[in-house]
Protein backbone atom coordinates (compact mmCIF):
# COMPACT_ATOMS: atom_id res chain seq x y z
CA UNK A 1 0.00 0.00 0.00
CA UNK A 2 1.22 3.64 -1.02
CA UNK A 3 1.98 6.01 1.77
CA UNK A 4 -0.20 8.82 2.14
CA UNK A 5 2.41 10.72 3.73
CA UNK A 6 6.29 9.53 3.88
CA UNK A 7 9.64 11.44 4.87
CA UNK A 8 12.22 10.35 3.75
CA UNK A 9 16.21 10.84 5.36
CA UNK A 10 15.08 14.39 6.24
CA UNK A 11 17.71 16.24 7.63
CA UNK A 12 17.89 19.87 8.95
CA UNK A 13 20.09 21.72 11.18
CA UNK A 14 20.21 25.59 12.59
CA UNK A 15 23.04 27.32 13.68
CA UNK A 16 25.55 23.97 13.15
CA UNK A 17 23.35 21.96 15.00
CA UNK A 18 21.38 18.96 13.99
CA UNK A 19 17.81 18.96 14.62
CA UNK A 20 17.08 16.10 12.15
CA UNK A 21 19.28 13.43 11.36
CA UNK A 22 18.18 11.89 8.49
CA UNK A 23 14.29 11.02 9.60
CA UNK A 24 12.74 8.30 7.78
CA UNK A 25 9.15 7.98 8.39
CA UNK A 26 5.50 6.84 6.70
CA UNK A 27 2.12 7.01 7.60
CA UNK A 28 -0.54 5.02 5.75
CA UNK A 29 -4.06 5.95 4.47
CA UNK A 30 -6.51 6.51 7.20
CA UNK A 31 -3.54 5.50 9.99
CA UNK A 32 -3.72 7.60 13.18
CA UNK A 33 0.32 8.34 13.69
CA UNK A 34 1.05 9.99 16.76
CA UNK A 35 5.01 11.23 17.29
CA UNK A 36 6.60 11.69 20.43
CA UNK A 37 9.79 12.60 22.00
CA UNK A 38 11.36 14.62 24.39
CA UNK A 39 11.62 18.14 23.64
CA UNK A 40 14.06 18.99 21.40
CA UNK A 41 14.23 15.97 19.34
CA UNK A 42 12.70 17.80 16.24
CA UNK A 43 9.07 16.67 16.56
CA UNK A 44 7.94 20.60 15.52
CA UNK A 45 10.73 21.27 13.12
CA UNK A 46 9.67 17.68 11.48
CA UNK A 47 5.94 19.17 10.87
CA UNK A 48 7.41 22.18 9.73
CA UNK A 49 9.43 20.15 6.87
CA UNK A 50 6.78 18.41 5.92
CA UNK A 51 4.35 21.67 5.56
CA UNK A 52 7.03 23.30 3.96
CA UNK A 53 7.26 26.08 6.65
CA UNK A 54 10.81 25.02 6.68
CA UNK A 55 12.91 24.30 4.03
CA UNK A 56 15.17 21.03 5.04
CA UNK A 57 18.81 20.61 4.38
CA UNK A 58 18.44 17.36 2.37
CA UNK A 59 15.57 14.45 2.24
CA UNK A 60 12.39 14.66 0.77
CA UNK A 61 8.31 14.53 1.46
CA UNK A 62 6.29 12.45 -0.50
CA UNK A 63 2.56 12.89 -0.35
CA UNK A 64 0.22 9.35 -2.47
CA UNK A 65 3.95 8.28 -3.44
CA UNK A 66 5.21 11.34 -4.71
CA UNK A 67 7.62 14.00 -3.73
CA UNK A 68 5.91 17.18 -3.00
CA UNK A 69 6.84 19.96 -6.13
CA UNK A 70 6.19 23.56 -5.61
CA UNK A 71 3.22 22.39 -7.79
CA UNK A 72 2.15 19.37 -5.65
CA UNK A 73 2.60 21.14 -2.29
CA UNK A 74 -0.46 23.76 -3.68
CA UNK A 75 -2.84 20.69 -4.03
CA UNK A 76 -1.41 19.36 -0.64
CA UNK A 77 -1.70 21.92 1.02
CA UNK A 78 -5.88 22.07 0.04
CA UNK A 79 -6.49 17.83 1.47
CA UNK A 80 -4.39 19.11 5.07
CA UNK A 81 -6.20 20.41 8.08
CA UNK A 82 -4.04 21.89 11.02
CA UNK A 83 -5.08 21.96 15.13
CA UNK A 84 -2.65 24.39 16.38
CA UNK A 85 -1.25 24.15 19.88
CA UNK A 86 -3.04 26.91 20.97
CA UNK A 87 -5.85 27.01 18.97
CA UNK A 88 -4.54 29.92 17.25
CA UNK A 89 -7.62 31.63 16.37
CA UNK A 90 -7.95 35.12 15.04
CA UNK A 91 -9.09 37.37 17.40
CA UNK A 92 -10.52 39.80 14.79
CA UNK A 93 -12.78 37.36 13.62
CA UNK A 94 -15.77 35.38 15.05
CA UNK A 95 -15.77 31.94 15.28
CA UNK A 96 -17.54 30.79 12.82
CA UNK A 97 -15.19 33.21 10.59
CA UNK A 98 -12.32 31.20 11.84
CA UNK A 99 -13.44 28.06 11.25
CA UNK A 100 -14.93 28.78 7.71
CA UNK A 101 -11.38 30.77 6.99
CA UNK A 102 -10.95 28.91 4.10
CA UNK A 103 -14.32 28.66 2.75
CA UNK A 104 -15.44 32.09 2.97
CA UNK A 105 -14.06 32.55 -0.68
CA UNK A 106 -15.03 29.37 -2.35
CA UNK A 107 -18.75 29.11 -0.99
CA UNK A 108 -19.57 32.67 -0.62
CA UNK A 109 -20.77 33.92 3.14
CA UNK A 110 -23.83 32.32 3.79
CA UNK A 111 -22.83 28.34 2.59
CA UNK A 112 -19.76 28.97 4.81
CA UNK A 113 -21.11 29.81 7.91
CA UNK A 114 -23.88 27.12 7.50
CA UNK A 115 -20.85 24.52 6.65
CA UNK A 116 -18.99 26.44 10.04
CA UNK A 117 -22.15 25.71 12.36
CA UNK A 118 -22.29 22.46 11.06
CA UNK A 119 -18.18 21.68 12.17
CA UNK A 120 -19.47 23.40 15.33
CA UNK A 121 -22.05 21.49 16.05
CA UNK A 122 -19.66 17.98 15.67
CA UNK A 123 -17.17 19.24 18.20
CA UNK A 124 -19.70 20.01 20.42
CA UNK A 125 -20.28 23.70 20.32
CA UNK A 126 -23.91 25.06 19.49
CA UNK A 127 -24.96 28.10 17.20
CA UNK A 128 -24.45 30.41 19.93
CA UNK A 129 -21.09 30.02 19.64
CA UNK A 130 -20.43 31.22 16.01
CA UNK A 131 -21.13 34.88 16.20
CA UNK A 132 -18.80 35.42 19.25
CA UNK A 133 -15.08 36.53 19.33
CA UNK A 134 -12.37 33.92 20.63
CA UNK A 135 -11.72 35.91 23.56
CA UNK A 136 -15.04 35.11 24.78
CA UNK A 137 -14.45 31.32 24.50
CA UNK A 138 -12.77 29.08 27.20
CA UNK A 139 -9.41 27.34 26.57
CA UNK A 140 -11.60 24.41 25.70
CA UNK A 141 -14.09 25.42 23.80
CA UNK A 142 -11.07 27.18 21.65
CA UNK A 143 -9.60 24.02 21.52
CA UNK A 144 -12.94 22.68 19.96
CA UNK A 145 -13.29 26.16 17.75
CA UNK A 146 -9.80 24.50 16.23
CA UNK A 147 -10.41 21.54 15.42
CA UNK A 148 -13.87 22.49 13.93
CA UNK A 149 -11.51 24.47 11.04
CA UNK A 150 -8.96 21.69 11.06
CA UNK A 151 -12.15 19.53 9.90
CA UNK A 152 -13.98 22.50 7.85
CA UNK A 153 -12.76 21.09 4.52
CA UNK A 154 -13.11 17.65 4.75
CA UNK A 155 -8.94 17.63 4.55
CA UNK A 156 -7.61 14.00 3.88
CA UNK A 157 -4.72 14.23 6.05
CA UNK A 158 -5.03 16.23 9.60
CA UNK A 159 -2.04 17.45 11.88
CA UNK A 160 -2.58 18.26 15.92
CA UNK A 161 0.18 20.00 17.46
CA UNK A 162 -0.32 19.26 21.03
CA UNK A 163 -3.94 19.21 21.07
CA UNK A 164 -4.11 18.89 24.70
CA UNK A 165 -1.77 21.06 25.81
CA UNK A 166 -3.49 23.86 28.45
CA UNK A 167 -6.58 21.86 29.19
CA UNK A 168 -7.61 20.00 32.34
CA UNK A 169 -7.81 16.58 32.61
CA UNK A 170 -11.40 16.14 31.38
CA UNK A 171 -11.46 18.52 28.98
CA UNK A 172 -8.34 17.21 27.48
CA UNK A 173 -10.03 13.81 27.64
CA UNK A 174 -13.07 15.10 25.40
CA UNK A 175 -10.71 16.54 22.78
CA UNK A 176 -8.74 13.24 22.55
CA UNK A 177 -12.18 11.43 21.84
CA UNK A 178 -13.26 14.23 19.53
CA UNK A 179 -9.53 13.45 17.38
CA UNK A 180 -10.49 9.85 18.12
CA UNK A 181 -14.15 9.79 16.17
CA UNK A 182 -13.62 12.55 13.55
CA UNK A 183 -10.57 10.12 12.32
CA UNK A 184 -12.53 7.44 12.49
CA UNK A 185 -15.37 8.71 11.26
CA UNK A 186 -13.77 10.88 7.88
CA UNK A 187 -11.14 8.17 7.34
CA UNK A 188 -8.37 11.17 7.63
CA UNK A 189 -4.63 10.20 7.82
CA UNK A 190 -3.68 11.79 10.84
CA UNK A 191 -0.31 13.27 12.20
CA UNK A 192 -0.68 13.95 16.33
CA UNK A 193 2.59 15.55 18.14
CA UNK A 194 2.52 15.41 22.03
CA UNK A 195 3.75 14.83 25.35
CA UNK A 196 0.64 13.56 26.86
CA UNK A 197 0.74 10.01 26.80
CA UNK A 198 -3.06 9.75 27.72
CA UNK A 199 -3.62 11.44 24.02
CA UNK A 200 -1.08 8.79 22.71
CA UNK A 201 -3.16 5.86 24.31
CA UNK A 202 -6.58 7.54 23.25
CA UNK A 203 -5.82 8.23 19.49
CA UNK A 204 -2.64 6.37 18.39
CA UNK A 205 -3.21 3.43 15.63
CA UNK A 206 1.19 3.57 15.71
CA UNK A 207 3.46 5.59 17.47
CA UNK A 208 7.07 6.87 16.17
CA UNK A 209 9.64 8.22 19.20
CA UNK A 210 12.42 10.46 17.77
CA UNK A 211 15.51 10.55 19.55
CA UNK A 212 18.84 12.19 18.46
CA UNK A 213 16.82 13.64 15.08
CA UNK A 214 15.93 9.93 13.64
CA UNK A 215 13.09 7.54 14.77
CA UNK A 216 14.57 5.28 17.61
CA UNK A 217 11.42 3.44 18.07
CA UNK A 218 7.70 2.60 16.24
CA UNK A 219 5.28 0.48 16.83
CA UNK A 220 1.29 0.72 18.52
CA UNK A 221 0.31 1.23 21.58
CA UNK A 222 0.59 -2.26 23.11
CA UNK A 223 3.94 -2.45 21.62
CA UNK A 224 4.83 0.73 23.42
CA UNK A 225 3.82 0.27 26.85
CA UNK A 226 5.72 -3.76 26.44
CA UNK A 227 8.78 -2.14 25.42
CA UNK A 228 11.91 -3.08 26.91
CA UNK A 229 14.12 0.24 25.35
CA UNK A 230 15.37 2.30 27.80
CA UNK A 231 14.46 5.21 26.14
CA UNK A 232 10.84 4.63 25.64
CA UNK A 233 10.39 3.04 28.95
CA UNK A 234 12.02 5.73 30.39
CA UNK A 235 9.63 8.35 28.42
CA UNK A 236 6.47 7.06 28.76
CA UNK A 237 6.67 6.50 32.80
CA UNK A 238 8.43 9.91 33.06
CA UNK A 239 11.70 8.53 34.68
CA UNK A 240 14.71 10.31 34.62
CA UNK A 241 18.17 8.64 35.15
CA UNK A 242 20.58 11.63 36.30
Amino acid sequence: MTAALEARDLRKSFDGQTVLDGVNLAVAPGESLVVIGQSGTGKSVLLKCILGLEVPDSGQTLWEGAPLTRTSRARFLDSFGMLFQGAALFDSLTVWQNVAFRLRKTLGEQAARRVAVEKLARVGLGPEVADLFPAALSGGMAKRAGLARAIAADPKIIFFDEPTTGLDPIRAARINTLIRDIVTETGATAITITHDMTTVRSVADRVAMLSGGRVHWQGDVAQMDAATDRHVHDFIRGIWRG
